[in-house]
Formats: C-alpha cells, structure tokens, sequence
C-alpha cells in the first residue's frame, strides 16, 4: 500500500474535528455522555448533589480525543517503531515528529552520532515507501484507527517534491496555453498527490489513471 493521492480519486478523506462539551451542574440527575472520536461514549461520573452547607464546583465529562491529539498520538507510536527499528539494524538516526495538514509527519534525519543510512530510502524510494507502510501498520496496532502517515528519510521526500512541482508547473502551463489535455509520466502515491495539489491550486482539474506501478496524473483543462 503506498500514500493515498489528494485528489478525489486517491485521497482518503481526513479525520472529522470534534468540539470539546462541557456539562454544568445538575443535581441528582446523570450527566449525558459526549460523543468520542469513533462513535462510542465516554464514561462520565455521575455529579454528587450539593448539599446546603458545603459548597461544590460543576465538573464537566471527560473531552473527547480530538484530531490533533490523535495525530501526535500516532507520530508518538511512530517514532517508538521507528527507533527500536532503527536499533535494531545498528543505524544512526534522530526522529523528528510533527502534524502536516490531516495527518502525522515522521521523519529520520541525521543525528550527532551520524547520518541516516539512504538505505532506508532505496532506489526511487521504494525502501522508504515499505518502510512507511510497515510504520502505519504498527500505529493501527496500537491506535486501532488506520493511519495515513507520512515518513520521510534524510530528506528524501522533500527532494523529490521540489522536483515534482518543477514538472508539474511545466505541465499545467503546457495544458493552459493548448487547452488539451496533459498525460504525466508515472509517479508514486506521494508525487501525485504533490501534482494534485499544484494543479488545484492552479484552478484546474486533474485525476489518477491506471495501475501501479504505470498509475499517473492526468491534468484537464478548465
């Protein structure tokens, strides 16, 4: 499985955001629960009611996890995966973790004892791609929620977008000035998705055809 595309054919739609409740005080009666992330309900304790000579303070249910919190969640069970993994093979590496946009951002980057094996990245990337996905699997073992996460190495990813959005400027100006249609060359999940992104922006329409490994970005004219 690689990263899923921005566009409506390949991205997956993103976490849905939660408002945090509150409960005043209500004597002798329960609380209702808040809704949780994923449809169940969180256990709240019932109020004690106040009695005339002791004063009480309202308490409120426990707040549901909200996207963000899920997100840095996940970047936290990645960065665990990431580093006994990384023990595991004797290879140097520091882990940074951050939240881009709907999901979380993992990346190994050199650390002071020395530089990340580009082994970890393989040729075009292939290595990163498995390792990416095997650091998903482990974080939908621990969450129980199916991960999106974007890994990087050594900078590799940030590379590879600035050389995708060079070609995919070329291309939505070729498509502008002919108003035809405009086949691109076969990419990964993650450089599509970069494509998706630029052509959006660029107020035209783009979609994903065929099947890995030839599956590729098609940019419309408006």
């Amino acid at each position: 499985m690689t990263e899923q595309d921005a566009s409506p054919v390949d991205q997956d739609a993103s976490p849905v955001d939660q408002d945090v409740s509150s409960a005043t005080e209500t004597p002798a009666q329960d609380v209702p629960a808040a809704d949780s992330a994923d449809g169940a309900t969180s256990e709240v304790v019932d109020e004690v009611e106040p009695t005339p000579t002791t004063p009480t303070t309202p308490t409120s249910p426990a707040s549901p996890t909200s996207p963000t919190s899920l997100l840095e969640r996940e970047g936290e069970v990645a960065a665990d995966f990431l580093e006994q993994l990384l023990d595991i093979a004797d290879m140097d590496g520091d882990i940074d973790v951050d939240v881009d946009g709907d999901r979380a951002a993992v990346a190994i980057v050199d650390s002071e004892e020395g530089r990340v094996s580009r082994a970890l990245v393989g040729s075009d990337g292939k290595v990163l791609e498995a390792l990416q996905e095997l650091t998903r699997l482990a974080v939908q073992a621990s969450t129980g929620e199916r991960s999106r996460l974007m890994l990087d190495v050594a900078g590799y990813r940030a590379e590879r977008r600035a050389a995708v959005v060079t070609v995919a400027q070329a291309a939505i100006a070729a498509v502008k000035s002919t108003d035809e249609r405009f086949a691109m060359d076969a990419m990964t999940a993650f450089e599509r998705k970069v494509v998706h992104d630029e052509v959006l922006a660029a107020g035209l329409v783009s979609e994903s055809e065929g099947v890995e490994p030839q599956r590729h970005v098609v940019i419309l004219p408006a």
